[in-house]
């Protein structure tokens, strides 16, 4: 059993740390940054999230990540994409939320952290 969810026959997990990440994206859909982005923080700290598949981790990340892009965090969805890299890089390179971000985060960020620059180089995004 995961201590973030219990996985059920179709191989999928659901639990506490689930609905929290299911939470977070709503909270940042609904435009409740300060509450969904505290909540994100205390989640991905927890062994329950670490527990959870890794693609599962990363495609949460990358939602979050494409949602501070819309609201015009910049810094904290740079955070987001660059952890989902490292957690899972396939979900980075398959997933069209992910280049979405990354290509507005290569335009727009003032100084994109030189790892976002090598990530879009790497994946052919074009800026």
């Amino acid at each position: 059993m995961l201590a973030g969810g219990t996985p059920t026959r179709y191989g999928v997990s659901f639990g506490p740390t689930v609905v929290d990440l299911a939470r977070i994206v709503a909270a940042l859909d609904l435009g409740d940054h300060a509450e969904a982005l505290t909540l994100h923080r205390e989640t991905i700290d927890t062994s329950a999230f670490r527990e959870l598949p890794v693609e599962h981790r990363a495609a949460h990340l990358v939602d979050v990540a494409g949602r501070c892009v819309r609201l015009g965090d910049l810094p904290e969805a740079e955070h987001a994409l660059l952890l989902a890299h490292r957690t899972a890089p396939a979900e980075v390179r398959h997933r069209r939320a992910a280049h979405r971000a990354l290509r507005v985060l290569a335009r727009r960020s003032p100084r994109p952290a030189p790892e976002i620059t090598r990530l879009a180089e790497a994946l052919r995004v074009t800026l």
